[in-house]
């Protein structure tokens, strides 16, 4: 099972808060850093200093770190133009030397879009799914051909298609509830599917429709990574979760029941239920990123104990 630190940077953090959340997921042996993608804060959160951008943030942390993997969950497809994109990722591989992944969302979060003059569009699925035609296209394409594509919402043509990532091929991750479509997007263009916020019930039951999507597809039935994203409170014990807890503003008994939270032992036997389903990677939002504490707790008494 592989362990992956999620920051949702727009509740209120900074370039060097993110940098030290970072080099400590780095240090403490998790296997990635992803952040969110968003422009405005939610909930009761003050959201200070300001949001960063998820790409100019990984193209910093490219340079300042060496082994860890850098990525979305999830960039929205209404951010940027696909082409725009395509280099943006490409380049920010280059820089951190093969350690990116793209994970690409249709966008939902209408406010943050008004509050900073980003088009909203009714039709979002549509414009996603050419999104990823078009950016797997340019980087698939070979070196000294060009690349063309004629959408109901892009047109690209003669494109040189640069530049090229440095790995053969960026991960890209799709996730979501959706029965039918989403299972079909991701078959078709996803290397991992991500399953976020959902019960053990839930993520078998989205799994499995993943799953008939890739074999009518036609692909192997393990060319896909399935993963989850969930809240982490860990305590080592009922004082130091509630306190946790506490910190960001959650109830110790909602957290149990929706997220990662309780003592190091209940958190790995949780782990294991995700596990026995087909989750092989854990994304573990962690909001108070103050507390590295936290993450030094996690890895030694959760990540330890998982095969």
């Amino acid at each position: 099972m592989d362990l992956r630190i999620f920051t949702e940077p727009q509740q209120g953090a900074d370039y060097e808060t993110l940098l030290t959340v970072a080099k400590a997921t780095e240090d403490l042996g998790f296997d990635a850093f992803f952040r969110s993608d968003h422009y405005l804060r939610m909930g009761d959160a003050d959201g200070l200093p300001g949001p960063t951008d998820a790409w100019i943030t990984l193209a910093g942390l490219a340079r300042e770190t060496s082994r860890i993997r850098l990525g979305t969950l999830m960039t929205a497809a209404t951010f940027r133009l696909p082409g725009v994109l395509a280099i943006q990722v490409a380049q920010v591989d280059r820089m951190s030397g093969g350690r990116v992944e793209l994970g690409l969302g249709a966008g939902w979060f209408g406010q943050e879009h008004e509050a900073y003059g980003i088009p909203f569009p009714k039709e979002k699925f549509g414009r996603l799914e050419e999104q990823l035609e078009i950016v797997t296209g340019l980087w698939a394409t070979e070196v000294g051909k060009t690349y063309d594509f004629d959408g109901t919402y892009y047109q690209l043509k003669d494109s040189p298609a640069l530049p090229k990532p440095a790995q053969g091929r960026v991960p890209v991750l799709i996730g979501g509830h959706g029965a039918r479509r989403t299972p079909r997007l991701a078959a078709r263009y996803a290397d991992e599917f991500n399953m976020p916020f959902s019960s053990v019930e839930d993520t078998a039951a989205q799994f499995g429709r993943v799953r008939d999507a890739v074999a009518e597809a036609g692909r192997p039935a393990d060319a896909l990574t399935y993963s989850n994203a969930l809240v982490v409170c860990v305590g080592r014990d009922d004082q130091e979760v509630a306190r946790r807890a506490a910190a960001i503003g959650r109830e110790v008994d909602e957290l149990r029941t929706n997220g990662l939270a309780g003592t190091p032992a209940e958190v790995v036997e949780k782990i294991g239920r995700y596990a026995e389903v087909g989750s092989t990677r854990l994304y573990l939002q962690v909001l108070d990123l103050s507390d590295l504490d936290h993450l030094e707790l996690i890895s030694d008494k959760v990540q330890s104990q998982l095969p």
